[in-house]
C-alpha cells in the first residue's frame, strides 16, 4: 500500500442493525480477524477493512482498501453476505464512493 486508500460507505436501512452487525462478524470471524460489540464491528480482510456501526436508522458500513479494484471486490463480498442474511427484510445496500484519501 502506498499510503493512500479508497473508501466507500453505505447506510443499510433496517430496524435490526445490531443483529446484522453481529451476524456478519460471527460469519466472517471463522475466516478472518474480526472484532465486534453489539454496536460496532471491524472485519479485517486481506484486501482491506470493513467497519460496521449500528445506528438508530440502520447499519452503516465503511469499506477501505488500498486500490479501487480491491475496494469494489471487498464491498461486493460484504454486500452479498448482508443481502443474503437479510433476505427476509429485503435489505438494500447503496454504496456512496468517497474516493481516494491521502
Amino acid at each position: 500500500m502506498t499510503g493512500s486508500s479508497f473508501t466507500t460507505q453505505a447506510l443499510v436501512a433496517t430496524d435490526r442493525p445490531s443483529r446484522y452487525l453481529v451476524q456478519l462478524c460471527k460469519h466472517f470471524g471463522h475466516k478472518i480477524q474480526t472484532v465486534w460489540t453489539e454496536h460496532e464491528g471491524e472485519l479485517h480482510f486481506d484486501l482491506g477493512t470493513a467497519l460496521l456501526h449500528a445506528q438508530p436508522d440502520g447499519l452503516r458500513i465503511t469499506v477501505t482498501a488500498g486500490d479501487a479494484e480491491s475496494l469494489t471486490r471487498l464491498a461486493d463480498v460484504v454486500e452479498r453476505h448482508l443481502v443474503r442474511f437479510g433476505t427476509k427484510d429485503e435489505l438494500v445496500v447503496a454504496w456512496t464512493s468517497t474516493g481516494q484519501a491521502a
